[in-house]
């Protein structure tokens, strides 16, 4: 079986199977003369985006050993395990489970465990299984050919034509002839992969300092104990944010299938929380709310909760008979919503910075208000509105004919939705010009008039432009309705 990709001009071998047909078959070779010498081949095409997926998939995988998992070129993760390897017997037994699980799940690997990047990079991809640095022992990378540096093709050859094939052959030469010759980032690599220069690690998944894991020895499959599970978490989480003295307001759950599969759940609170009956109703919530069953598959053996974001959790005075808050009902209420529904479709109304009316107002996600006033309440997001303006307030301004004295009269007689009305009392007119930053400067004034009808109804309408200064022939619009 082989992987094959057109690289300069011609249909060449990007990867093949192990071994294959006792090496008659290698990397860069042509089709053409591979075929010549195996007729029987096995050929599909590269997948390059494809590839990148299922590596990224892995990785998360990975998360499963340590939170610092990330891609290393377009063929390879690249892991920080420190401080995690004893969790899982030492460096050894971690190597060897990671290999046997990933075998088991079908995949051919190569490993290599060092104290840097540079160096575990060119220990999986050129030294000998297993690879390992230890105790500072610096003679399996010096032995590694010059690729195992990062270094592109044209400066290997360039060195080789100088009798450099390994990398211990660059280490007792004095560094100002290379870097002339070859550039700063030779030098740089090598430094990298000997430890004398820092190289960081960009994880695929941000790390988080709040998390509890529960590992099992034999998987679980119902909702029931995978409910269990986060509550446990859950509590294990509560003293974590009682010592920072914070509320989770965002959590994560991740569930690891023994094939490899990894599921994740994300829940939000309106409120800093750490009630763990509460964590865990969020999620039922939202496991109730998907469109699909979790997949438990032959069942997960690690479950994970994070907290993605906390902030400073503001305790208030209870009742002292039942010992319940006030907000409480309205806070679980809307979190529950948001799990079920989804977080960005429980929306509250707040105010704009604008004097257009229809503008005025918006909505947002109620987990994005934190009101100024009372912890559950939006009341400190809205704008309180004037007493002079409508409760029944039309998003989109409506037409109106109206008969009115020129220049700057009221309305004296107008019709709406088909229906006329003759004015008993009016007040305005009440001037709002318009805002040139965002219609332009040529957008009509707005005259306002509070208008009572001889039936009793109150209205609130405006002339959209002024006569002979800017148009010849406003229009009138209705904007709202007294109660």
């Amino acid at each position: 079986m082989i992987v094959v990709q057109t690289v300069k001009n011609a249909q060449r071998i990007v990867a093949h199977e192990p071994g294959a047909v006792n090496g008659q078959v290698s990397l860069e070779q042509k089709l053409g003369d591979a075929r010549a010498l195996v007729p029987d081949l096995d050929v599909y095409p590269a997948a390059p985006h494809e590839d990148a997926a299922l590596l990224e998939q892995i990785g998360r995988w990975c998360d499963r050993y340590t939170p610092l998992v990330g891609l290393s070129g377009t063929d390879g993760l690249m892991m920080d395990i420190s401080g995690c390897a004893h969790l899982f017997g030492g460096e050894a037994e971690m190597i060897e489970m990671l290999r046997a699980r990933l075998r088991g799940q079908g995949f051919n690997l190569r490993l290599g465990v060092a104290d840097t990047i540079g160096a575990a990079w060119g220990l999986a991809r050129f030294g000998t299984q297993p690879a390992a640095l230890s105790g500072g022992d610096l003679a399996p990378l010096l032995a590694l050919p010059l690729e195992a540096l990062r270094i592109d093709e044209k400066t290997v050859l360039a060195l080789r034509r100088l009798g450099l094939r390994r990398i211990g052959c660059l280490t007792p030469l004095p560094r100002a002839p290379l870097t002339t010759r070859f550039g700063a980032g030779l030098l740089q690599r090598l430094d990298q992969a000997l430890g004398r220069a820092a190289e960081s690690l960009m994880p695929l998944t941000p790390p988080v300092d709040i998390t509890a894991e529960k590992a099992f020895f034999d998987p679980i499959t119902h909702a029931d104990d995978i409910t269990r599970s986060i509550t446990l978490l859950a509590q294990t989480l509560v003293p974590l944010l009682e010592a920072r003295d914070q509320g989770a307001r965002a959590l994560e759950l991740r569930l690891f299938r023994v094939d490899g599969h990894r599921q994740h759940l994300i829940v939000e609170a309106a409120h800093p929380l750490r009630d763990p009956a509460r964590i865990a109703a969020l999620f039922r919530e939202r496991i109730a709310g998907l469109a699909v069953d979790i997949d438990a598959g032959f069942g997960f053996d690690l479950v994970k909760l994070a907290v993605l974001r906390s902030e400073t959790f503001a305790g208030t005075q209870g009742d002292l008979v039942s010992g319940s808050q006030n907000t409480d009902r309205f806070e679980a209420l809307i979190d529950r919503l948001g799990a079920r529904l989804g977080a960005e479709r429980v929306r509250g109304f707040v105010g704009a910075d604008t004097h257009i009316p229809e503008r005025s107002f918006g909505t947002l996600p109620v987990i994005r208000m934190r009101g100024a006033a009372a912890a559950g309440s939006t009341a400190g997001a809205l704008r309180v509105p004037p007493l002079t303006r409508p409760l029944w307030l039309m998003s989109r301004p409506e037409a109106i004919d109206v008969l009115a004295q020129v220049p700057d009269g009221a309305p004296m007689r107008f019709r709406w939705r088909k229906v006329g009305y003759v004015a008993a009392r009016s007040e305005g007119p009440e001037r709002i010009a318009c805002e040139w930053w965002r219609d332009g400067r040529a957008a009509p004034t707005r005259d306002y008039f509070q208008v009572e009808a001889r039936d009793g109804y109150r209205f609130w309408m405006f002339r959209h432009g002024l006569y002979d200064r800017e148009r010849t022939a406003p229009r009138w619009y209705m904007q709202g309705v007294f109660a």
